[in-house]
This record gives C-alpha cells, sequence and structure tokens, in this order.
C-alpha cells in the first residue's frame, strides 16, 4: 500500500512539473516533409501572450531568405528576425497554449496556432484553417 502511494506521489509530481514547464525558449523548427532542422525560433512572452521570432536559419543559402509572399508588414522582410508566432494564450484547461497565429514565410500564409509540449525537449506546433491542419515536431535548442 504504501508503495503504491508513493508511486502515485511520484507521477503527480512528475506529471505537473511536465504540465508547469514552459513554452519560452528556443526551439529549432523540423521541416515535417524532409525530416531536417530548418531554424531556430525563440519562443517569448509578452504580458500574458506568447511570441515567437526566428533568430537563425540553419541552411546557409538560406540566411538571407525574405517574405516574398507575405502580404503584410512583413512583405520583402528578411525571415531572420522576423516575429513568425503571434498571440498565443496559455489554456490551463487543456494545457496547451492556443488562439495565436503562426506565419510560414515560405508561401506566406497565415495561419491558426495552438502549441503544446510534449515533453520538456518537444513542442507540438499546429498551424490550421477550420478543420484542415499540419503539426511540426520542434526540438528544444541547446
Amino acid at each position: 500500500m504504501i508503495k503504491t502511494a508513493a508511486l502515485i506521489f511520484a507521477l503527480l509530481i512528475v506529471s505537473n512539473a511536465l504540465f508547469s514547464q514552459s513554452i519560452v525558449g528556443k526551439w529549432k523548427t523540423i521541416d515535417d516533409e524532409t525530416g531536417k532542422a530548418k531554424s531556430v525560433v525563440e519562443i517569448y512572452k509578452s504580458g500574458n501572450k506568447y511570441f515567437g521570432k526566428v533568430v537563425q536559419i540553419l541552411n546557409p543559402a538560406k540566411k538571407n531568405s525574405k517574405c516574398i509572399e507575405c502580404k503584410d508588414s512583413r512583405k520583402d522582410q528578411p525571415v531572420m528576425g522576423m516575429e513568425i508566432i503571434k498571440d498565443l494564450e496559455y489554456d490551463a484547461d487543456d494545457k496547451e497554449y492556443d488562439d495565436g497565429t503562426i506565419l510560414d514565410p515560405a508561401n506566406g500564409k497565415i495561419y491558426d496556432c495552438k502549441v503544446w509540449l510534449e515533453n520538456s525537449k518537444t513542442l507540438n506546433v499546429r498551424g490550421y484553417v477550420a478543420f484542415f491542419y499540419r503539426t511540426q515536431v520542434w526540438l528544444k535548442a541547446d
């Protein structure tokens, strides 16, 4: 009985630690089609919302790329330093960050966005329009 109670207590502590972890930090974006790392995005908190900007482009040939297809103020702006995630809010009930947007600089499209931690080193990033979505797995950058 004592061992069972200790095990349950340990599991509660571990699960609570996972859910209280923050998405703030640097994340390697992984292309869901090629499986290769493309960039590093730094997610930060401002007020009660979370944002993400490109802080490193890993392909040397694309280091000076611009968002040619963007339709907003980011049109023709460098992707390096660009804010691509905006206005995410933490939803404690669902243990995810949602109600934000994400920009795909490759095609200039802006999608609704939500993200959630799979574990301390894995972030699921979903861009969607209505019922159509694409989810990428980003890895904690060292």
